[in-house]
């Protein structure tokens, strides 16, 4: 049975961000996609946890068969993505979103919640898919159900765009102090602890405290 390798960064803490995250350095000149395939789109919403194993199995063998159809859903999942990213990067800058990017989001709401059911998992209830058993769009209905829960938590003041001028990359400030500035510290974080140290060293300046 296929599984996939963990291959996206969650950093984000939100699905609906960490999805907005997959086309990578966002703000360069050349910026990298991560979902080139519709295979990688399937990877994604196994990794968040929102495909069984045998559901991604299921859809990437679906791909095969219908490569066009594949091919189409791939594109409006990407679409999907840019104006996720553009609502939560207007809303991290305390601006409003775009009317046009929220009625894409509310297609897509629409379509997927329609077919929406409620299930029992034993220690309590999620929501799946099983009257579309045949629709690749699956793969990205997680998504658009995230953005919708995002848009109503009430928590939107903790939605952020990383401060690192290249990157872009959105994420759920779950700090206590609400002062994260950084997607992670491991990269951009890290980055800009060694540019301030660079800029130390030429002006002869101290550390702060």
């Amino acid at each position: 049975m296929q599984q996939t390798v963990n291959q996206f960064d969650l950093d984000a803490g939100v699905d609906c961000l960490a999805f907005a995250n997959t086309l990578d350095n966002r703000n360069d000149e050349r910026p990298l996609e991560r979902l080139p395939s519709y295979t990688d789109l399937v990877d994604f919403a196994l990794q968040t946890d929102r495909l069984t194993i045998s559901d991604a199995n299921d859809l990437r063998l679906m791909a095969e068969r219908r490569p066009d159809d594949a091919a189409e859903v791939l594109q409006r999942a990407i679409m999907l993505r840019e104006a996720v990213y553009r609502i939560f990067s207007a809303i991290a800058a305390q601006a409003t979103p775009q009317p046009e990017d929220l009625d894409l989001l509310n297609a897509e709401l629409h379509e997927a919640m329609a077919a929406t059911r409620l299930v029992s998992t034993g220690d309590g209830f999620d929501w799946t898919w099983p009257g579309q058993p045949h629709s690749l769009k699956r793969a990205y209905w997680p998504v658009v159900r995230s953005a919708a829960e995002m848009l109503v938590s009430g928590e939107l003041d903790r939605v952020r765009e990383c401060a690192a001028h290249d990157c872009g990359w959105l994420f759920f400030d779950e700090s206590r102090n609400r002062s994260r500035r950084w997607c992670s510290m491991q990269t951009c974080g890290n980055r800009a602890k060694v540019d301030r140290f660079r800029v130390r060293q030429r002006t002869g300046q101290q550390p702060a405290g």
